[in-house]
């Protein structure tokens, strides 16, 4: 009798477990993300950010050259090891640690002017768009722009915002 009971009492767990859907898991800003020129609504560049013992970096993977830009950038005013590094492949978003749907406490490099900024990101809830802001002193004296996720795949096809519908991203703040 004990048997029984306790095998019901199993089996009834386990049937209960069975039913309850899992979570889905938390978004992360991990993945390719689509940089666009918020005034052309043109890509400008794709990111790759990864985590590694909870830092968040950015790496340039992909840019889209405007007539006349060198499809072979070098970043010739980048300091110290950086400088003469080509664009593509540089990490530019390092030091970002998380801290809910916030990533905090890094630094975002622009690769134009080789200026360090400081760095805040902030996921959506959905994970789809990410707000990066890079800023000098306080957060206030700065300037976000909005990001939209690609499909991790799409390295492979490497198909532009100018060649697709242009996203409704809201305008960067300034």
């Amino acid at each position: 009798m004990r048997a029984s009971l306790l095998r019901l009492i199993v089996w009834s767990v386990l049937l209960c477990a069975a039913t309850v859907p899992l979570g889905a898991a938390e978004p992360s800003a991990v993945g390719l993300w689509e940089q666009v020129d918020e005034n052309s609504g043109k890509a400008e560049s794709w990111f790759r950010i990864t985590e590694r013992n909870g830092v968040y970096e950015g790496t340039i993977v992909k840019f889209f050259p405007r007539p006349g830009d060198d499809p072979n950038w070098i970043c010739d005013k980048c300091q110290g090891a950086e400088r003469g590094v080509p664009v593509l492949g540089m990490t530019l978003i390092k030091g970002m640690r998380r801290n809910g749907d916030s990533y905090e406490d890094g630094t975002i490099m622009d690769p134009r002017d080789g200026q360090v900024y400081r760095a805040l990101m902030r996921l959506s809830p959905d994970g789809q768009k990410l707000e990066v802001r890079g800023y000098l002193g306080i957060s206030l004296f700065g300037r976000s722009q909005t990001w939209n996720r690609l499909p991790d795949n799409v390295l492979g096809t490497q198909t532009p915002a100018a060649s697709r519908p242009a996203s409704r991203a809201a305008p960067a703040k300034k």
